[in-house]
């Protein structure tokens, strides 16, 4: 009764634990893309909108990671999939229209740790 009561105690705690950095993430994706969508606009409103929009898109993916990193649902695991490969193509899609090179490919990372493709992503817009 003992060894249960731990594995239950173990088993809360972490998913205590996975709160928390769930809603790190989250409110840290809605501040990047509150930050990037903040840009000085340039009068050439196709430009302007993609500014614009590349952030929001980004921001759907690096959520979607969240819910890959620590979600349990099977479903919305499924749903955060898609959401990643649509919003790269709807990224990709802006890009080409306006003649800007492709974002580089990169695996997700779906394990709890520092997001790296997050960074890359931001260094390659400040390029």
């Amino acid at each position: 009764m003992a060894a249960l009561c731990a594995l239950l105690f173990a088993a809360t705690a972490s998913a205590a634990e996975e709160v928390p950095s769930f809603l790190r993430e989250m409110h840290a994706a809605m501040d990047r893309m509150t930050d990037s969508m903040d840009a000085k606009p340039t009068g050439d409103v196709d430009i302007d909108f993609v500014a614009m929009m590349e952030p929001h898109h980004q921001a759907a993916i690096d959520m979607a990671v969240a819910e890959l990193r620590y979600g349990k649902n099977e479903q919305l695991r499924r749903l955060a999939q898609e959401i990643i490969v649509d919003q790269r193509q709807e990224i990709a899609a802006m890009r080409m229209a306006l003649g800007r090179p492709l974002p580089a490919t990169a695996p997700v990372p779906t394990v709890p740790g520092p997001a790296t493709a997050q960074h890359q992503h931001h260094k390659e817009r400040a390029e």
